[in-house]
């Protein structure tokens, strides 16, 4: 169950205050020397996981900009999300290329993920956020969810012990942030007043969208880099990769708690979100095979 630990956003006005997490963790505690290249090396699936979610991670300072510039007059929203989620999702992108460079010496990730950003901002404007406020909060919320979801499954998988350890790190940071989102989102949502249907709305075609956008450019340029003339197209190599990623998150992506954290922003009573559990589900499901 997700818990209420996580402090309460400081209200306007009052003292200035950093918003680093408790506990923060740093690229130093990351034991990337003790890395066991031979449990990830020969591990292509791993690789390319990796490898994408450390384009997608590093590039997220340009989407982070979007949204401050979204919520710039809202001292507590834009303060957190400068002074914390953005570090720390840059953070994770740093901690993943230092480990594909670690595992995988051999590849150019600065070269490969200087001609995924080429494309990739362009995709980061504001008109692609939502109309309103709590809608985007909401729809950050099932973002947060999938990445949560991504490195559970991502440390279960994974055979070796420093990617197990830094993985965990990324999910607990992922499972916060989401805290802090929908925290935001309750806000926004007391003073627009959405209706459950408009925000499932949202956080459906959100969900939709993460499962094909940004892994389809990260993948093009990955496979454009590794490939080695075999004559398929990278269309074929990006559905049999998805087929392999689908394989993993049925066998170890987390299941209950994704489910709570999609449902939570509709505030369902409890005779509603019995019924409303098994269709998140479903969606869930389909989302982890898509």
């Amino acid at each position: 169950m997700l818990d209420a630990r996580t402090p309460e956003p400081r209200a306007a006005g009052a003292p200035a205050q950093s918003w680093r997490a408790r506990g923060a963790w740093q690229l130093a505690d990351i034991d990337y020397a003790g890395a066991d290249r031979g449990r990830a090396a020969d591990d292509t699936t791993l690789f390319q996981m990796i490898t994408m979610a450390s384009f997608v991670e590093t590039g997220s300072d340009l989407y982070a900009h979007n949204l401050v510039s979204y919520f710039d007059d809202d001292e507590v929203v834009a303060g957190w999300l400068a002074e914390s989620w953005e570090h720390e999702e840059v953070q994770h992108g740093a901690a993943l290329r230092a480990y594909v460079e670690r595992v995988w010496p051999d590849f150019d990730w600065q070269r490969t993920y200087d001609r995924f950003f080429d494309e990739y901002r362009q995709t980061c404007t504001v008109p692609e956020l939502e109309p309103a406020r709590a809608l985007e909060l909401a729809a950050r919320c099932v973002v947060e969810m999938g990445t949560a979801t991504l490195y559970g499954a991502m440390g279960a998988y994974a055979d070796e012990p420093v990617l197990k350890d830094l993985t965990a790190h990324i999910y607990a940071d992922e499972v916060r942030h989401y805290k802090h989102f929908y925290r935001y989102f309750r806000r926004y949502q007391e003073r627009e007043r959405h209706g459950r249907w408009r925000v499932a709305r949202t956080m459906t075609r959100r969900l939709l969208q993460t499962a094909d956008d940004d892994g389809r450019i990260a993948f093009r340029h990955l496979w454009q880099a590794t490939r080695r003339g075999n004559g398929t197209s990278v269309d074929d190599e990006y559905r049999a990769f998805r087929d392999r990623i689908s394989s993993v998150a049925r066998r170890f992506a987390p299941r209950d708690l994704p489910v709570e954290m999609f449902l939570r922003p509709l505030r369902l009573p409890p005779v509603a979100a019995r019924g409303a559990r098994s269709c998140a589900g479903t969606l869930f499901r389909w989302w982890l095979e898509a």
